[in-house]
């Protein structure tokens, strides 16, 4: 039966690349990616998903799922289809929401015979405000089972990790004056951003190697000759594990204070984008999506990269086992948020990551509603210890 699978993916993939390059030709930032989602949504609709969109009150998030009728697992594909300002789909989202796609309407054709539920979600956002974080924290995982994602790259990888991230900024009040004339009236707000950078840069002295925190000055006066009163940086804070970094969050968040009172300036301090948790790979889907992927690709499938990056798949993994592996477009070098990798999206080599990265998806999600021992064995691993 596994077999059918290809020809159900044979039968849609030129459906699968018109729409990957609707999306590449018509981008849509964050939020705001209304006609993307309706492309995604009117195929799910044809092939029988029932639709519900604006979940967890993001206009462009939508839920879509095929019933068996039987129990069984419930296997989620996350789409996700926004794009860079600028370059696009520099990420190459149009192939991750059309690859999920593709392998939920696939395995569909199967779970009447199998049992279980296949299910499509559409997250949004997830190079800014990722709506994956607020389904996490909503319950929309609540009764799935497991979370798969594929992401286009240079080359393929398996899952591995990414770095949990908090999105700070640092908002300083001081008292504006004639920086010539009467600089003792004043409060300088710009000078207690100075010092925040100057303490955080102390201070990475003393973390572990994989904390990264880098900021801008998004704010920082208008006229030399007048003691800035208001001035503003915006920090991304990041570490291996949630723990470990929100005691490093507390770290930077004690030397903006410090700063404070060395100037005088009052304090705000807010998170400007919502924060990423790190992902946990299951290694026991991972696995089994890999052994699929090397079946169906005549590329090699290299192990999990070191990541610095964050993503908004790490907070679902916190909550249901997940993956988030790399399919290759042949391109070793090819550098994401790059208009270049927007553009191998839609070359043959494109097509060919959106053909395997949906068929591996579709066979993996296949494998967990029949093999109940890998089941059993994703869930062990899930499990608290």
């Amino acid at each position: 039966m596994k077999k059918q699978l290809n020809q159900e993916i044979d039968n849609i993939i030129h459906s699968l690349w018109k729409m990957s390059n609707q999306l590449y030709e018509n981008p849509e930032l964050g939020d705001q990616e209304f006609k993307s989602m309706q492309v995604l949504t009117d195929f799910l609709k044809k092939h029988d998903f029932e639709i519900e969109t604006g979940i967890v009150e993001r206009p462009t998030a939508f839920k879509a799922e095929f019933h068996s009728g039987k129990p069984g697992p419930k296997i989620a594909y996350l789409a996700e289809y926004d794009a860079l300002p600028g370059v696009g789909h520099g990420c190459g989202h149009n192939l991750i929401g059309t690859m999920s796609t593709g392998a939920g309407i696939a395995l569909s054709k199967l779970v009447k015979e199998t049992g279980g539920s296949v299910i499509v979600l559409g997250t949004p956002a997830e190079e800014t405000n990722g709506a994956k974080v607020p389904m996490s924290e909503q319950g929309t995982f609540d009764d799935i089972d497991v979370a798969m994602i594929v992401h286009p790259g240079d080359v393929s990888n398996e899952s591995g990790e990414s770095l949990a991230m908090d999105a700070i900024q640092f908002s300083y009040s001081g008292k504006s004056a004639h920086a010539a004339a009467s600089p003792e009236q004043g409060i300088n707000a710009l000078d207690s951003v100075i010092q925040l950078f100057n303490g955080i840069n102390a201070l990475r002295q003393h973390v572990t190697p994989d904390v990264r925190i880098h900021g801008i000055i998004s704010e920082g006066g208008q006229a030399a000759n007048v003691v800035p009163d208001k001035a503003t940086a915006q920090f991304y804070v990041r570490a291996k594990d949630r723990d470990y970094l929100d005691k490093v969050v507390k770290k930077v968040k004690n030397i903006a204070e410090g700063a404070a009172l060395m100037t005088g300036a009052s304090l705000e301090i807010s998170n400007y984008e919502l924060s990423y948790d790190n992902m946990i790979t299951n290694q026991v889907l991972s696995d089994r999506y890999t052994e699929n992927l090397k079946r169906t690709s005549k590329h090699p499938v290299l192990p999990a990269k070191e990541s610095y990056g964050s993503i908004d798949m790490g907070n679902v993994s916190q909550v249901v086992p997940a993956i988030h592996p790399y399919i290759g477009m042949n391109k070793p070098g090819l550098i994401h948020h790059t208009t270049e990798f927007a553009d191998q999206t839609v070359t043959e080599e494109g097509q060919q990551a959106l053909h395997d990265g949906a068929l591996s998806l579709a066979q993996t999600g296949f494998d967990v509603l029949t093999d109940k021992a890998l089941f059993k064995a994703i869930q062990a691993e899930f499990a608290p210890s």
